[in-house]
């Protein structure tokens, strides 16, 4: 495995940035898969910093429920990394949850196939192929989990010659994922995850992403899935980085809690 170290500290510092360009792209050529067109199409936005670091991009995927998309886990997670000069992916999936599939089909489908996009337009946005990741918080930390350990099921059938590019991430960072243990499938947990086993949505195929975890230990989405991501994954012998910080992490997304998570947080090697 390739050990490119991606600095969580560089990852978790909140600043403001205007030095950045940026442009916004359908996830789908046409209607989504089982859309009739009655919700907004998902799209993403490619913000480009002024000064590039690295050749690193990050898919930043914001919370919600799978029922709307909370936008204070959305564009200044984007800023922190732009500041800090790292190509940044904003993807605004499907929402709200669609009937008669999982809670997380539609956005799922949408994350693969963007992850797909910018794996094929990498050179031209000057990023690796190899160093895509992703980032999320709530229902988004659980879509990342979904993308980090799910790459080799296909969400959707193939619709067009996109769909012969990897959707593998490189890496992964989970941020209070929701949504991962028996107990709390569709919201919080019953019985607090305890004794509970992760849900059978989680493949953990051979192309696993390694992941940084934070979940605060209070959360209404127990911090017991972390520990079995964590626990599964450290089975597996993938690179891990687990912390369980604020106890009210979930309500504590302050520029300071995010320093002093970064702190805490050391390095997440990506895979080849």
């Amino acid at each position: 495995m390739n050990r490119i170290l991606f600095s969580i500290a560089v990852a978790l510092a909140l600043f403001v940035s205007t030095g950045f360009a940026q442009e916004t792209f359908p996830v789908w050529h046409g209607l989504a898969p089982g859309e009739k067109g009655d919700f907004p199409a998902p799209k993403f936005t490619v913000y480009q910093p002024e000064k590039k670091t690295t050749d690193a991009c990050v898919i930043v995927c914001p919370g919600g429920g799978y029922q709307e998309l909370v936008s204070y886990e959305g564009k200044r997670i984007v800023n922190m990394f732009t500041e800090k000069g790292i190509t940044a992916v904003l993807l605004e999936y499907r929402v709200p949850r669609r009937a008669g599939v999982e809670i997380y089909r539609a956005a799922w489908q949408d994350a693969q196939r963007t992850i797909k996009h910018v794996r094929r337009n990498a050179e031209k946005w000057g990023v690796d192929p190899e160093k895509i990741g992703m980032i999320g918080f709530s229902a988004g930390g659980h879509l990342t989990v979904l993308c980090a350990v799910n790459s080799q099921t296909p969400a959707y059938e193939p619709i067009d010659d996109l769909d012969s590019v990897s959707c593998h991430l490189n890496f992964a960072i989970p941020i209070y994922p929701a949504y991962v243990l028996e107990d709390g499938a569709t919201g919080p947990n019953a019985n607090k995850g305890i004794d509970k086993p992760i849900c059978k949505d989680f493949k953990f195929d051979a192309k696993s992403a390694p992941m940084c975890l934070f979940h605060g230990d209070a959360d209404k989405y127990s911090p017991l899935g972390s520990i079995a991501i964590y626990t599964q994954m450290h089975k597996m012998g993938i690179p891990m980085e687990k912390c369980t910080s604020t106890p009210k992490l979930r309500t504590d997304l302050s520029p300071s809690r995010l320093e002093s998570i970064s702190a805490a947080g050391s390095t997440v090697p990506t895979n080849g």
